[in-house]
């Protein structure tokens, strides 16, 4: 056998040991891959990790942001609103995947521990639907320019709301305007699993920061 065959022979098996070797990767891969499916499909996607009150903080933030868009520096603060303040709940956080079917059809499905979601709600009072709608309309605008996402937004006779993704996030920012005069804002985080050692409140749900926003009515 010639050097040149030789050579050639030696190229060819470590050719064929390399894609005997990546397939054997690529099968393991497929392996790993195919488990962590299966395992997601039946236990579903699991809840993000989050610290509740930076959360809260947050949104509280995003609020702000939304008053100063709407500019209706004329508007008092609502301080009766049955929906105000800062909450976390986790009576929406379900089970999740295939194995917890049955809970999820249960009709009081449980909900997980340890999972939350957080809201951040406030309204204005003296706020006429004329003003509702213009109101709406500068703080699409403005906030649109600012890189959040429109999410809905109505305008007619018998509703004007709006609601905007914030940017770099999936927190919702609802604006919606009342005949009796009132125009919520609300600030909402998807449920989230808070870390060990979080702190608790005596009713056994994490402590939060106290409302700020909108910093130029708090007394």
């Amino acid at each position: 056998m010639t050097q040149r065959n030789t050579s050639f022979g030696r190229r060819r098996k470590a050719i064929n040991v390399f894609a005997a070797a990546l397939a054997s990767v690529v099968a393991c891969g497929g392996v790993v891959w195919a488990a962590q499916g299966l395992d997601r499909f039946l236990e579903g996607d699991p809840y993000p990790v989050a610290d509740p009150a930076a959360t809260a903080q947050r949104l509280d933030g995003h609020t702000q942001h939304v008053y100063d868009a709407l500019r209706l520096f004329d508007a008092e603060l609502a301080d009766n609103w049955p929906g105000g303040g800062v909450e976390a709940d986790g009576s929406g956080c379900y089970y999740r995947g295939f194995s917890n079917l049955s809970k999820q059809l249960s009709d009081s499905p449980p909900t997980v521990p340890g999972v939350v979601d957080v809201d951040s709600e406030w309204a204005l009072e003296g706020v006429s639907p004329t003003q509702a709608k213009a109101a709406l309309r500068r703080a699409r605008g403005e906030l649109g320019r600012q890189g959040w996402k429109v999410t809905s937004y109505e305008e007619s006779k018998f509703r004007n709301e709006l609601s905007m993704r914030a940017p770099g996030t999936n927190d919702t920012v609802t604006v919606e305007a009342y005949p009796s005069d009132r125009l919520m804002v609300r600030a909402y985080a998807e449920c989230a699993r808070y870390p060990s050692g979080t702190p608790m409140g005596a009713y056994g749900d994490p402590e939060l920061p106290s409302q700020q926003a909108p910093l130029q009515l708090r007394r």
